[in-house]
């Protein structure tokens, strides 16, 4: 009979083989990984996995190192880089069982150089959940038939920058940075290292199994605030947690709250809702109409905005109206520019009615007010 694996413990040493090898920016960040590491083991058990992501904005930051630990205590692990979607789906779909997938350089793939790689973005987005697959025609001529490839699969990545929207949102997300002089690790030696590594995945592998009844029937208790997307996430790595006991699932939640707020933190969203947000913060602040031409001043000279350089152009009256369109008014319209009269003329903007319906929807809480509330006396009316 097998011996009974304390989770907890087993947890702990995970995470301090990670510290043994790579400066996380976070105590987070530790706590995620090594509850990624486990959840790896136990895909079947969760209705979704979240991508890994290791980003920064230099080279030299231990990104790479990270993906090599978590290769020795992944199930299977596939390292890729630079390879094709088709790939991934064959390798995922074939007969040897589901690898975890370990993509570096992923810059070099959505990098700004790069092409939009739809196939490949399709396939991280579908993979991300047990339901996924990844259509393929297959035959040849006439003979060709649709066929459905499996793509669900756990995957971590590592790389320059940042990746799409659409896989972002689906990732735990761990910023490296370079380590400062007073940062040490032990120098990674693969010849000695692995078997270290691989002992761990071994137990996981063990304990995952001793711990699938509990996991595969929970609905972990998601911290306030956190729900949608974010939840989806997160749900696995708390399941994992709350089978393990100790102090995990307390830890968990923590890293839990800190990675998620720290990505709303990064997110800007899109383009179009980080257009939303600046016009209300910053150019109709009190204001119910404005005529185009002052919205395009005040919006190309805002100095920590993108509106002075799209592509090497500054936001024009043709782009501001197209990314406006693609927005609704309360009364279910497209927002267009209307008719302001001004003195001795009449030019065309926007009215701050048609865009509120779509500031509540889309653009993220108002900052608070630094000024304090007049006295009740001279808001009277």
């Amino acid at each position: 009979m097998t011996p009974t694996i304390d989770g907890a413990s087993l947890l702990a040493e995970v995470e301090a083989f990670h510290r043994r090898f790579n400066v996380f920016p976070s105590e987070a960040a530790y706590v995620a990984v090594a509850l990624w590491d486990a959840h790896a083991h136990l895909l079947d058990c969760f209705d979704s996995t979240p991508r890994l992501a290791f980003l920064s904005p230099e080279p030299g930051s231990g990104k790479s190192r990270a993906l090599e630990i978590v290769e020795t205590l992944a199930p299977q692990p596939m390292t890729a880089v630079n390879a094709s979607a088709a790939a991934l789906f064959r390798a995922v779909s074939g007969p040897n069982g589901r690898p975890t997938i370990l993509f570096d350089e992923i810059d070099t793939i959505f990098g700004p150089k790069a092409g939009d790689n739809e196939e490949l973005r399709g396939f991280l987005n579908a993979g991300h959940r047990r339901t996924g697959v990844t259509y393929r025609c297959i035959g040849d001529g006439g003979n060709q038939t649709v066929q459905a490839f499996p793509s669900y699969c756990a995957v971590a990545l590592a790389g320059l920058g940042s990746l799409p929207d659409t896989i972002m949102t689906r990732s735990v997300i761990i910023r490296m940075r370079r380590r400062a002089r007073n940062e040490k690790v032990e120098p990674f030696r693969a010849r000695i290292h692995e078997a270290e590594g691989h002992k761990l995945r071994d137990r996981l592998a063990q304990w995952t199994e001793q711990a699938r009844e509990q996991v595969v029937d929970s609905w972990p208790e998601m911290p306030e605030g956190v729900t949608d997307r974010p939840a989806d996430v997160w749900e696995p790595l708390l399941a994992i947690a709350d089978a393990a006991g100790g102090d995990w699932p307390e830890r968990a939640r923590a890293a839990c709250v800190t990675l998620v707020t720290a990505s709303k933190a990064n997110d800007k969203g899109s383009l179009g809702v980080r257009l939303l947000t600046d016009l209300r913060d910053h150019v109709m602040v009190g204001i119910d109409r404005l005529p185009t031409v002052a919205i395009l001043d005040r919006l190309n000279a805002m100095d920590d905005a993108p509106w002075a350089d799209l592509h090497g152009k500054p936001l024009d009256n043709r782009r501001l109206s197209r990314m406006l369109a693609e927005y609704m008014t309360a009364d279910n319209e497209p927002i267009t520019s209307r008719n302001i009269k001004t003195a001795g003329s009449v030019l065309k903007g926007y009215y701050a009615a048609d865009l509120s319906d779509a500031w509540a929807r889309y653009c993220p809480p108002p900052p608070e007010s630094p000024l304090l509330p007049l006295p009740a006396l001279e808001n009277a009316v």
